[in-house]
């Protein structure tokens, strides 16, 4: 069985690292893609992950799947393109703080390409959590390959988890872009989102209305994650703010993604539902999320930032928790 399968896309960041003498941005090329973020710090906790999606048959796409394989990532489901669709990019930008935006160059990516036919359902069958986001869902044949693939780890009784990861430049427009999220909404147990995406799918900035909204879809965990403010959490047995550590960002890139692998690996190895967690275990496991999040923000890039448990473990006992 594998702890976690993803499926979505798998990409080149670009990070910013630096000046010229000039004064122009350096960019450094770092392995992404949310989906693929997720499995890789699955995998850098210990847990046995794998990955589903498609890349182009370039340089990058060969230095992509190198990654997974160094990553411990099993690459069964990944599919190289053989036609003309390349790897998708994104320029990652930086402001002051270390937030992120993005410039995506993929018309088509490859990621977007991949087919239903072409889909590892094996993999699928021994996933214990099935983890997929909304940039799949953006153009077809991959929202329909996507679409498949959920219905049927559902089916097959995987704890499904969705991350919506707005990023409206890869969609037409807004109305689309919800109505797209809204369609991978519905197949959620676990959800991570952040505050922007809660209002963009809710109407409201109050985590309490909001994640109410959500849970009253059936959705079993919902986690609202706040940056350097912690998280929001609310499902059965609690509702409640965790506060996270203290450190020097850097670079906020697949930290959110840090954040959501190490919650589904400790979801995962507990071999529950989240409703079968009570309330104290389910802080354990969010403080802990919260921990590899703080420390992925404290380096470049995302897969490359993931941290491992005994990162993990010496940040919560030497950091001091920031209080609310």
């Amino acid at each position: 069985m594998f702890d976690v399968v993803s499926l979505g896309e798998l990409l080149i960041d670009f990070t910013p690292s630096g000046k010229t003498e000039a004064g122009n941005t350096l960019y450094e090329q770092n392995p992404g893609g949310a989906p693929a973020n997720v499995t890789a710090a699955v995998s850098k906790l210990g847990g046995k992950s794998a990955f589903i999606g498609k890349v182009g048959s370039d340089a990058f796409g060969r230095f992509l799947k190198e990654t997974l394989i160094k990553n411990g990532i099993d690459t069964a489901g990944l599919r190289i393109a053989v036609d003309d669709a390349a790897t998708t990019l994104a320029f990652v930008h930086l402001d002051d703080k270390g937030d992120r935006s993005f410039s995506f160059y993929r018309s088509p990516g490859a990621d977007t390409t991949l087919e239903t036919e072409e889909l590892d359902f094996k993999l699928i069958d021994s996933a214990k959590i099935f983890h997929f986001g909304s940039l799949s869902l953006t153009a077809d044949p991959a929202r329909s390959a996507t679409l498949v693939a959920v219905k049927y780890a559902k089916q097959k009784g995987s704890m499904i988890s969705y991350d919506p990861n707005l990023r409206l430049a890869l969609w037409p427009d807004a109305e689309t872009a919800k109505a797209g999220i809204l369609a991978g909404l519905q197949y959620a147990d676990i959800l991570k989102i952040s505050e922007e995406e809660l209002a963009f799918i809710t109407g409201t900035t109050d985590y309490e209305r909001g994640s109410k909204i959500l849970c009253d879809k059936g959705i079993r965990l919902v986690v609202i994650t706040l940056g350097p403010e912690g998280c929001f959490y609310r499902y059965k047995h609690g509702v409640g703010h965790i506060t996270t550590y203290d450190t020097k960002v850097v670079d906020t890139t697949g930290s959110g993604d840090a954040f959501t692998g190490a919650m589904l690996y400790s979801l995962a190895k507990r071999k529950k539902s989240p409703e079968d967690i009570h309330n104290r275990d389910m802080i354990a496991i969010l403080t802990y999320a919260n921990a590899a999040g703080a420390l992925c923000a404290s380096k470049r890039g995302a897969i490359p930032a993931m941290p491992g448990k005994q990162e993990i473990q010496e940040c919560m006992r030497a950091t001091m928790k920031l209080v609310r």
